[in-house]
């Protein structure tokens, strides 16, 4: 037998999934080890061993397909705690990394902030200037050398910085996406002056025009290449060491993966490797059960995350912010709070209950655990109010406490708001359920998509406890807690399918109706760069498809709205077709007849996306039917509104089959999650084992 294997490392626990050859998949949980991931990875693997009555070194020595999600270049990356990089960029441009082009004043602010100019700070700089450094060098903007690189004075400023202690470089000079040989030569001095040095050309990492995001993205993939360089590294040695014998895929913002070796290169394209698996997940359990507009959303213990599959695809982005940065990375769309099982619950000092963003993460964690952990999280609250077993999760593997967290709760919350410890708890799951909601209809409706159009898929540790709140609030029509195998790590059971992706783009801006010649040329540019890169992921592809796309806007426009392009030959009808697609979509995103094709159209950056399918396509299967009704396995008093708590069912998963139907109020126990039922819903198991919840 073969298997297919993905692990989602989160900061509170790593979820791992395995598919057979014979259709079975499995899953397992165990609590995440920083910061070395790989005892948690370990020991996730080896839970998920012994559930094939194999060894760890057995499992892996069969596996067909590896596929890893990581939180460490993110997590590097919001806290800060990078290595220092040397940044050179063309004489008299040094200062635009920290101007900022006045987006810093404004990226990933909220709307409150934005209107307060007191409070508007720019973030702390990516680079000291001290570890800056111009290079004499022009390109122009029609990629002509107009002076010469300096050689002298380059390699003088090279070995400045590496005296200084960097061994990480980020360059990124003016019009480098148009040619690329200083950005190149510049690189071959650095191998010299300074050898095994970490480089990032802005030119391979983000060949787009706009000089701030594109020094920024370059900047940060520096930051991080070098210590994911030397994680996966570790982590694919030790694993082939225990018996795996095929490479180690890394899962990118896209929804794609590539091999660990080529992943460093251009390293930030993984900061949402974990956030994305969740949607390929969505994805692929909504082809698989007909449904084409899902709301993804999971709870994990520190982050609550939410992504929209519309019309049967994902929808996508060119660009993120993090830490008020803007990255230039191709990626699926995901949102994010800070507001997971494991957030903490506080009063701030006008009297007013918090809950997030900032968590207990795997250490301490909750009271609960009983690890030193004092402060209340979501998780002791859905403990006192007896939604969570008493006897604890990962199957009682992971103990609880419920005196810690009553003893947490009363001290933190209860007290200062003139509560009784009940009440808190269920004011700390009241607010987990409205801020939660509230980051759905940001998403959902300001995108202008009505709810009732959509199911929403919940997962993650937490997400099934909470889901029927966040839902009905939204007024969805419908929940899917996806539970089968794939119940301990759905965002797991994601990167295990996820489809190796590359992505080629260059930004060459020009006015339409575009030279057919022109725009063939630059595609197919693109396109060999595309296939080289699939060749090299070291994989049995079975088949390869490659997208074209191009950003489009209106004229003195700032913004673009990313158009597809058919594929075949480039032709003056085949971009007319296109700009009647960019038509569209401008006005399915801003109304009807906003569109002003008289103002003349523009475009902007061209881009391939190569998608390889592996021949381990991953599905769910069938769990057989039941053949009588379902009564509950026991019982046990639940708390949800503050009042007393009522008997309510309590259902064992594993003993459900595909028709059974659960009335609320009851609790439906898995060993790794557990789902509420609440009185204004009932349920019933599809034939993949998955929960389908309705309300009414």
């Amino acid at each position: 037998m073969s298997f297919v294997i993905g692990v989602d490392v989160g900061g509170t626990f790593t979820d791992a999934v395995a598919a057979g050859s014979d259709g079975r998949v499995v899953s397992a949980k165990a609590p995440s080890t920083p910061p070395d991931y790989s005892g948690g990875i370990i020991e996730a693997l080896t839970l998920l061993a012994k559930q094939w009555n194999l060894t760890l070194p057995e499992l892996l020595a069969d596996t067909a397909k590896f596929s890893h999600g990581t939180t460490s270049s993110l997590n590097a990356l919001v806290m800060r705690k990078v290595p220092p990089v040397g940044y050179l960029t063309t004489a008299g441009h040094r200062d635009a990394l920290y101007i900022m082009n006045v987006e810093g004043r404004y990226l990933g602010r909220p709307q409150h902030e934005l209107q307060d100019p007191l409070r508007q700070r720019k973030p702390e700089p990516l680079v000291p200037r001290r570890l800056a450094r111009e290079i004499v060098e022009r390109i122009d903007s029609a990629g002509r050398i107009v002076v010469a690189l300096d050689e002298v004075r380059a390699r003088r400023a090279i070995r400045e910085l590496r005296d200084a202690g960097v061994s990480a470089f980020a360059i990124s000079l003016l019009w480098a996406f148009r040619n690329p040989l200083h950005e190149r030569r510049l690189k071959e001095l650095i191998d010299e002056e300074a050898p095994g040095a970490y480089v990032a050309l802005s030119s391979e990492v983000s060949p787009r025009i706009r000089e701030f995001a594109r020094a920024a993205t370059t900047v940060m993939s520096s930051q991080i290449g070098p210590g994911l360089r030397d994680y996966l590294g570790r982590l694919e040695t030790r694993l082939t060491e225990l018996g795996l014998r095929v490479p180690l895929l890394v899962m990118q913002s896209s929804g794609g993966a590539v091999t660990a070796t080529e992943a460093p290169a251009t390293a930030i394209t993984t900061v949402g490797s974990v956030l994305t698996g969740g949607v390929v997940g969505a994805l692929r359990l909504a082809r698989q059960t007909g449904r084409r507009n899902v709301i993804a959303t999971d709870v994990g213990g520190t982050t609550f995350l939410v992504g929209l599959i519309v019309d049967g695809e994902p929808v996508r982005t060119t660009s993120t912010i993090i830490n008020q940065h803007p990255v230039n990375v191709p990626s699926l769309q995901v949102h994010a709070i800070g507001s997971g099982g494991g957030a903490l619950a506080w009063v701030d000092q006008g009297g007013h209950l918090r809950v997030g963003p900032l968590s207990a993460q795997a250490v301490p964690g909750p009271a609960c655990y009983g690890h030193g952990g004092l402060e209340p999280t979501v998780t002791d609250a859905n403990l006192v109010l007896g939604i969570l077993p008493e006897r604890g999760l990962l199957g009682g593997r992971r103990p609880l406490s419920r005196e810690l967290a009553e003893k947490a709760i009363a001290e933190r919350v209860g007290r200062p708001l003139g509560l009784g410890t009940l009440e808190a708890a269920a004011a700390i799951h009241a607010v987990q359920n409205a801020q939660t909601a509230d980051l759905l209809r940001k998403v959902v409706v300001e995108s202008g998509h009505d709810p009732q159009d959509f199911s929403v898929f919940a997962f993650g540790g937490a997400g099934p406890a909470h889901c029927a709140a966040y839902a009905a609030d939204l007024g969805a029509r419908e929940v899917v807690v996806p539970l089968g195998g794939a119940a301990a790590g759905f965002s797991a059971f994601g990167l295990a399918g996820a489809d190796i992706m590359v992505s080629a783009e260059r930004s060459d801006p020009q006015p339409c109706p575009m030279d057919p010649g022109r725009v063939a040329a630059i595609f197919d540019d693109l396109e060999r760069d595309v296939r080289s890169r699939l060749a090299r992921q070291g994989e049995a592809l079975e088949e390869q498809e490659l997208r074209r796309e191009i950003d489009l806007r209106y004229s003195l426009q700032l913004s673009e709205v990313t158009t597809p392009l058919a594929a075949g030959p480039v032709t003056t009808a085949s971009l007319e077709d296109c700009l009647t697609e960019f038509e569209r979509l401008y006005q399915r995103m801003h109304g009807e007849n906003t569109g002003f094709r008289q103002a003349g159209m523009f475009a902007v950056t061209f881009r391939v996306h190569g998608v390889g399918r592996t021949p381990q396509q991953l599905r769910l299967p069938d769990i057989g039917t039941a053949d009588s009704e379902l009564a509950a396995s026991a019982r046990r008093p639940v708390c949800l509104d503050g009042t007393d708590p009522i008997e309510t069912d309590v259902y064992d998963y594993r003993l459900l089959r595909a028709g059974h139907r659960i009335n609320g109020p009851a609790i439906v126990e898995v060993d790794t999650t557990t789902v509420v039922v609440p009185a204004t819903a009932r349920g019933e198991v599809d034939a993949l084992g998955n929960l389908v919840m309705t309300f009414g």
